[in-house]
């Protein structure tokens, strides 16, 4: 497994995270955003992030742009958790997508975000080939979400 992360700077983290995360618990969806929160695989207490859910062909999606953080990590571990926006709770399983898979969700995800995200794809972006996008597959986990409520 790739151990490939991009950890977010400061303003990131303090600002932009933060801002997003704010308006999105008030029911506020920046571009489709929704508050990720997951149990801590060591702690088993709740995680929270913002993410960008990817919806392609009727199946639901989460794109860690960022690599192999940490709610990548503990969504393994806990095979699922919570989306939030606003006052609505959604709970999810989560199945991780194979690297041979994720060519056409990440290009989706790409063409969606890419002025968001593109730099955390080495180059890669929507119109790059599927061999393009399968060399950066393994950087990116990619887990499908089922709603469970």
């Amino acid at each position: 497994m790739s151990t490939h992360v991009i950890k977010p700077g400061w303003f990131t983290v303090n600002v932009i995270n933060r801002f997003v995360a704010w308006l999105t618990r008030r029911g506020v969806s920046v571009w489709g955003s929704r508050v990720l929160a997951v149990r801590g695989r060591k702690s088993g207490q709740w995680r929270t992030t913002p993410v960008n859910l990817l919806t392609v062909d009727g199946r639901q999606y989460l794109v860690a742009a960022r690599g192999h953080v940490q709610w990548t990590h503990n969504m393994r571990a806990a095979g699922g958790g919570q989306l939030r926006l606003g006052k609505q709770v959604q709970n999810f399983t989560a199945i991780e997508v194979a690297d041979d898979d994720k060519p056409p969700l990440l290009r989706a995800y790409l063409k969606r975000w890419k002025a968001e995200v593109g730099a955390f794809f080495k180059g890669v972006g929507p119109g790059s080939s599927d061999a393009e996008l399968r060399r950066i597959a393994p950087d990116h986990p990619v887990f499908r979400i089922t709603i469970t409520d």
